[in-house]
Order: structure tokens, then C-alpha cells, then sequence
């Protein structure tokens, strides 16, 4: 729909490069994409111009001009996720939560200190879909940190790269550990062995989003 817009404006077909791919029903704030244009644009202007036509479910938040050597997707350094719990059942966030009671009754401490054990640089095999087409499957986490409000809980995890389906299985096999009481050992075990299959269920897509990507 983005391409087939700027085409509108711009008289081109344009080849648009995102900075990744997420998975069907994830949500974004913050991606971005960049194209080559012959057209002399007004960044102000052509912003405007572009959320005139899109959909309301996109929206175009900024752009600017960059050196043509730009990849959205190679340039980045560090990609930021978000997960969102809700407690109760809510149409304000029905489609951008998990709605999962049992999350209340959780140990957030634990649910941080359990997590530490996947930062740093790790083979991610176990927590991606099997049919990923990615050879390297070697990831650095820098954070992943659990947070606790009235309504909402969120998980927030920052690395370098991301396999297909990386975060929503890293978050549901986490919470099957702080529910059962495992230690960062059981954690460990999963990426020792490199099989989906030792890895639990991944939570839905609608809670997570794409927050960031740094370059």
C-alpha cells in the first residue's frame, strides 16, 4: 500500500526497503523503510500527501533525506520489541494485547532474573520457526526487561537481529518458566539443544510490537 502511494505522488514504482520483517498480525511504531527517487520532494509536504491517501490503519510519522548508500534493513544496529499483557477483558486493547490474567500472579523479579540468561550472543535455532530461510541463527540480546502496571504488563527486549518468530516464542517460554518454577538452567538447556521443539508456545502476535530501530 506504501509504494502504490508514493507511486501516486511521485509518478514512480518505487522499491521500498524495510528495516525487517515481522510476523503476521505484529504491530509496528517505530519502522522504517527508505527508496530512491528522481522526484524533487518536499519532505513536509510529501508527508502529508502520503497519509492523505494511505489507510488509517498507516500512518507516516517522519521523513527525511538520506545519503543514497541507506539500508534500512543492513544499517541498523540494534531493533527494539515490545509485548503487551492485558489483565482484563477490554475492547480498548483487544487487538494490541494478550489478554492473560494469570500474569498478575507472577514473580516479575523472577521473570527478570530468569531472562538475563539469554542476553549476550546465543544460537536462537530453538526460538525460530523451523522453516526460517536465515543460515545464521547467532543473535545479541542486550535487554530484556519486565515490567509490572495497573492494567497492562510489557516485556521489552533490544538485540542486533531477530529470527522469525523470535521474540513472541522467547516471551511464551519464559513465562512457562517463571510458571512453573524452572530455573535459568531451563533456559539454557532450550538453546543448547537448537530444536523449536524444546522451546514452548509462542504468545499471539497482537501483543507485540516493533518500538525501534537504532543505527
Amino acid at each position: 500500500m506504501i509504494v502504490d502511494a508514493i507511486g501516486v505522488i511521485t509518478k514512480e514504482k518505487v522499491n521500498l526497503l524495510g528495516s525487517g520483517r515481522t510476523d503476521s498480525g505484529v504491530h509496528a511504531l517505530g519502522q522504517i523503510a527508505n527508496f530512491r527517487s528522481e522526484a524533487e520532494l518536499d519532505t513536509y509536504k510529501f508527508k502529508y500527501s502520503l497519509n492523505s491517501i494511505l489507510p488509517d490503519d498507516i500512518s507516516i510519522l517522519k521523513i527525511e533525506k538520506v545519503a543514497e548508500s541507506f539500508h534500512s534493513r543492513f544499517d541498523a544496529k540494534r531493533r527494539s520489541y515490545f509485548y503487551l499483557f492485558s489483565y482484563n477483558k477490554s475492547p480498548f486493547y483487544r487487538k494490541y494485547s494478550y489478554h492473560y490474567f494469570p500474569i498478575t500472579k507472577l514473580d516479575f523479579s523472577k521473570l527478570n532474573k530468569i531472562s538475563k540468561v539469554l542476553s549476550g550472543d546465543h544460537n536462537f535455532t530453538s526460538f525460530s520457526k523451523k522453516n526460517t530461510e536465515v543460515e545464521d541463527k547467532i543473535c545479541n540480546i542486550s535487554e530484556i526487561r519486565w515490567h509490572k502496571g495497573k492494567e497492562l504488563s510489557v516485556v521489552y527486549i533490544t538485540s542486533n537481529r531477530f529470527l522469525h518468530g523470535m521474540v513472541r516464542t522467547i516471551v511464551g517460554t519464559i513465562l512457562h518458566a517463571a510458571q512453573n518454577n524452572l530455573e535459568e538452567n531451563y533456559l539454557i538447556d532450550i538453546l543448547e539443544k537448537q530444536d523449536r521443539e524444546a522451546a514452548k508456545e509462542s504468545v499471539p502476535a497482537k501483543g507485540l510490537f516493533l518500538f525501534k530501530v537504532r543505527y
